[in-house]
């Protein structure tokens, strides 16, 4: 079998590479350091059906990206270009973005602290007996770690920082974590953007439920209300209390004034008569009440109705009846 030369397997990443564009609409960009060749595979097995994982070099996503865009017309796919920085692979995907993600971190793997590493997170030893025999207690002076000795083993006194995040793993703490049988960091694929349809978020977006989806847009809806009402400018949202603001402002000139209007009539006789407010709030109790009243007296009605048939029902016999 002839070998294909650099210039064929650019030409075969870069129909690939547009195929996929062409076929999904929904793309996760995901950083992937410190994946290995066996993880990306099972990565790859676990989203088979719905989702393709592409790998490659950022200088051939970005140039077969380009030509799909020249090609197509399709300038919404050019968003994609910012993100193709570091080590990073594309996932483009049919199903739910939020699903998808979730799977993908499904695949962490724990890895040891190697030297010259950039620690992703905090490293802290918890206190406890550490199983080392007294002759190894010089690992613990290096690294200021107070240590005790406890029924022929070192154990740790207190917890330690051992590591901080973004600092370089030392030759000392590898050593040390490698005798404490610690692999305290996990590495696997990390999303870190959202590609939608030109459209481009961060992955925290899939995150919101729908209630706080909701909360956040009738949030921004009451700003939109508060800016629009304060500068008198007519949104849709505005509409509503512009008109009810607007008929207390006509209301109140009524009042002060000769000039009525058949809704302002009801509130002059308010407040010419005050005892009239007395009347209606009695009325309004009153057919409260009578309709309490009648309920009761309907369940009255009932319950005696239903004594009379038990007092008519006799069994089936009569005073007179023969056996």
């Amino acid at each position: 079998m002839v070998k294909a030369t650099k210039a064929e397997k650019k030409i075969a990443y870069d129909a690939k590479l547009c195929q996929l564009i062409d076929e999904y609409t929904q793309i996760l960009v995901v950083a992937a350091d410190n994946v290995g060749s066996t993880q990306l595979q099972n990565i790859r097995k676990g989203l088979r059906g719905d989702s393709v994982v592409l790998m490659g070099k950022n200088t051939m996503m970005k140039r077969s990206v380009r030509i799909h865009s020249e090609n197509t017309g399709n300038t919404a796919v050019l968003n994609l270009l910012p993100l193709l920085q570091g080590n990073v692979g594309l996932i483009f995907t049919k199903g739910d973005l939020k699903e998808v993600s979730e799977e993908v971190a499904k695949y962490k793997v724990g890895a040891p602290a190697r030297v010259g590493l950039v620690a992703p997170i905090d490293v802290v030893v918890q206190p406890g007996n550490t199983g080392l025999d007294p002759s190894q207690t010089s690992f613990f002076q290096v690294l200021n770690i107070p240590t005790k000795i406890n029924k022929g083993t070192v154990e740790i006194i207190t917890p330690v920082e051992l590591i901080k995040q973004g600092d370089k793993v030392g030759s000392s703490e590898a050593a040390l974590l490698a005798k404490l049988g610690i692999r305290p960091f996990s590495y696997g694929l990390v999303v870190q953007s959202v590609y939608d349809n030109g459209s481009v978020f961060s992955p925290e977006v899939l995150d919101l439920t729908e209630d706080q989806l909701v909360e956040k847009f009738a949030s921004g809806i009451s700003m939109v209300t508060s800016l629009a009402l304060a500068v008198s400018y007519p949104t849709l949202a505005a509409a509503p209390h512009m008109f009810i603001n607007a008929y207390k402002n006509v209301l109140a000139i009524a009042v002060a004034t000769d000039y009525t209007f058949p809704q302002a009539e009801k509130v002059k006789e308010f407040l010419k008569d005050p005892s009239k407010f007395v009347v209606a709030a009695a009325a309004v109790s009153a057919d409260a009440g009578g309709g309490v009243a009648q309920s009761g007296g309907a369940a009255k009605v009932e319950e005696k109705k239903e004594e009379s048939d038990e007092e008519d029902y006799d069994g089936g016999f009569g005073l007179f009846d023969e056996e």
